[in-house]
């Protein structure tokens, strides 16, 4: 059965669209929530929105989950993914530092993949951020970390840690094991982390 094809144009003047788009452009704001931040930011690339304002919500989304993360920090508090506002903060840092690691700023993405292994309370997500973490460490450029490491081809598109890479040509616990030298060089540069807790 075929999709209805939408009328993008004839959305863009609904009188009912317009004030729900704009109903959620507030509460972006007031609520400062990443979670309705991505939900605006696919409503607007759907309508082909201006360029300017796709670019201000994705450095909305960079800073505020920026703060989020330093404040979690501060707190010692983990990343709970089964919350919405939680899992899209994650997801911004993440893709954050996947976009590092594509322009081969090997420190940023580093230190990125490392806090997320460190914040996010998920094994499977935590052992996939040590992964990344350590292929930056090792030298795998970005392509070769997608090419070699990464299997990106059974994606479930319901499963909403869907946009992390969680998924190996080889097992966790190998890859792991593999790159042992990097992960104790990582869980060495998270003890500084470890050590504020007390």
């Amino acid at each position: 059965m075929k999709e209805p094809k939408i009328d993008i144009e004839a959305l863009k003047k609904d009188e009912t669209f317009i004030r729900d788009l704009k109903k959620l452009e507030d509460e972006v704001k007031s609520q400062k929530s990443i979670d309705k931040a991505y939900r605006l930011l696919g409503t607007k690339l759907a309508i082909e929105a201006n360029q300017d304002e796709i670019d201000e919500l994705f450095t909305f989304i960079v800073n505020q989950s920026f703060d989020v993360l330093a404040d979690y920090l501060i707190q010692h508090k983990g990343f709970n993914l089964n919350n919405p506002e939680e899992l899209s903060t994650a997801r911004a840092i993440y893709e954050h530092g996947i976009q590092r690691y594509s322009e081969n700023d090997i420190k940023g993405a580093k230190e990125i993949f490392l806090v997320l292994h460190h914040t996010i309370e998920d094994d499977e997500l935590k052992d996939a951020m040590m992964i990344h973490a350590c292929a930056v460490m090792a030298g795998h450029s970005f392509d070769s970390f997608i090419d070699n490491l990464a299997d990106t081809s059974s994606i479930d598109e319901s499963d909403p840690t869907a946009f992390f890479i969680k998924e190996f040509k080889q097992p966790k616990d190998i890859i792991l094991t593999m790159f042992k030298k990097y992960v104790k060089l990582g869980k060495q540069d998270l003890k500084v982390l470890e050590e504020d807790k007390s």
